[in-house]
């Protein structure tokens, strides 16, 4: 590292400090849980993980991986196409296809590789790939990264707005495959996209439909088996992403689900398939012990939607004004970055641990506090955060 960027740093990681938007990172001593060991905190509530099924410590989740541990050893040591492909992987492809839908799937090492892997392999120089204005990141550098490599045309459309999105499918009528991609949930927001009309727009112009489902596998549905489920359009996506690495277990991993041919070229000619080692046999075991788990105890999903419900209704007779929505997650908009960061210390002080987000992670002035429910919290649970939500909220003069 050179001096002069050593220096140009720590300048600004200063001026992070003196603007209140510098990130600590707090260190958990245990399993991830309702309730955690936080290194010198004690015991804290945790209302920022996306173990949304809480599934992260389930017996039998960590039991698959143990089981695989002594099976499979502790890693691949190699790409798929090479001598990395187990038959963990095959049976958990099989798992990932069959929970939304689809006739396969392949595996990668996070959802963000599924992300990049998508447009930027299946797309040409002839084709358009047009994404909702507040997807993931990992959609947007996805994004990037095909306009990059493949020269395809690029567009977004705003936020949930289908006559935006239709409009512009209708001025690239000329392109050879036109790609839309969106957030099933979008995970600053809580809010659902609009499937129904997305297939509908995306049907009128044949364009093909990828939804990452991240915020919404073991959340929406049922069964939990994610937006479509919700909206009753099981098999009508045509690329499904989502991630191993919240609701099924919260290891690591993701995938991404469609037809036998599109998962055949992925496998073939995805960098993030071909040039990563393939996923540690003992997380493909313990997502499969996840969506075993999933599917024998839909009850989950509905114990999770009902403490959504609860923590939400509270809130608002507290005083603050949380995003309306129906998902686990819940913001609090405070506005500034300082602020947000603020209230999350002052939180953490009353052993509750819940992350301030501010720019860029969401746009100037919309800095937030961002509430993730769980179904592994109890009443007594929420209620304890709430009253320290009551506490902080009167001290900062927010209710």
């Amino acid at each position: 590292m050179t001096p002069s960027l050593d220096r140009r740093l720590e300048v600004e990681l200063e001026q992070f400090i003196r603007d209140g938007v510098y990130k600590r990172l707090n260190f958990i001593d245990g399993p991830q849980g309702a309730r955690v060991r936080m290194e010198g905190r004690g015991e804290v509530i945790i209302l920022s993980s996306n173990n949304y099924l809480g599934l992260s410590n389930h017996p039998e989740v960590v039991a698959a991986g143990k089981a695989a541990l002594d099976r499979f050893g502790a890693g691949t040591a190699s790409v798929r196409f090479i001598c990395g492909t187990f038959t963990v992987h095959r049976a958990l492809e099989s798992a990932c296809a069959r929970l939304v839908s689809s006739a396969a799937s392949l595996s990668f090492m996070s959802a963000w590789n599924a992300n990049e892997a998508v447009p930027a392999t299946l797309l040409g120089e002839q084709d358009l790939v047009i994404s909702d204005q507040l997807n993931h990141a990992s959609i947007i550098d996805g994004v990037r990264l095909a306009k990059a490599i493949t020269k395809c045309q690029t567009a977004v459309y705003r936020h949930a707005d289908l006559t935006d999105l239709d409009q512009k499918l209708t001025a690239a009528r000329d392109r050879r495959v036109k790609m839309v991609i969106t957030d099933g949930v979008f995970s600053m927001e809580g809010a659902i996209a609009p499937l129904p009309g997305l297939g509908e727009v995306c049907r009128k112009h044949e364009a093909v439909l990828v939804v990452d489902d991240s915020h919404a596998t073991g959340v929406l549905g049922a069964e939990g088996r994610g937006t479509a489920e919700h909206f009753g359009m099981l098999g009508e996506v045509d690329i499904t992403t989502s991630t191993l690495g919240k609701a099924l277990g919260g290891a690591a991993g993701g995938f991404a689900a469609a037809s036998a041919a599109v998962c055949d070229y992925l496998t073939q000619r995805a960098r993030p398939q071909l040039f990563s080692n393939a996923l540690p046999p003992t997380v493909a075991a313990s997502a499969i012990a996840s969506i075993e788990c999933l599917l024998a105890h839909p009850q989950l999903v509905t114990r999770l939607r009902e403490n959504a419900r609860y923590f939400r209704e509270r809130l608002l007779e507290l005083g603050f004004a949380p995003l309306p929505g129906e998902t686990p997650i819940i913001p609090v908009i405070l506005g500034e970055t300082a602020a947000a960061i603020r209230m999350s210390d002052l939180l953490l002080a009353e052993g509750v641990f819940v992350t301030g987000f501010g720019f860029p992670v969401v746009p100037q002035g919309q800095a937030r506090v961002r509430c993730q429910i769980s179904a592994a919290h109890t009443r007594d649970d929420l209620d304890e955060a709430l009253a320290a939500f009551s506490r902080v909220g009167k001290k900062l003069g927010l209710i």
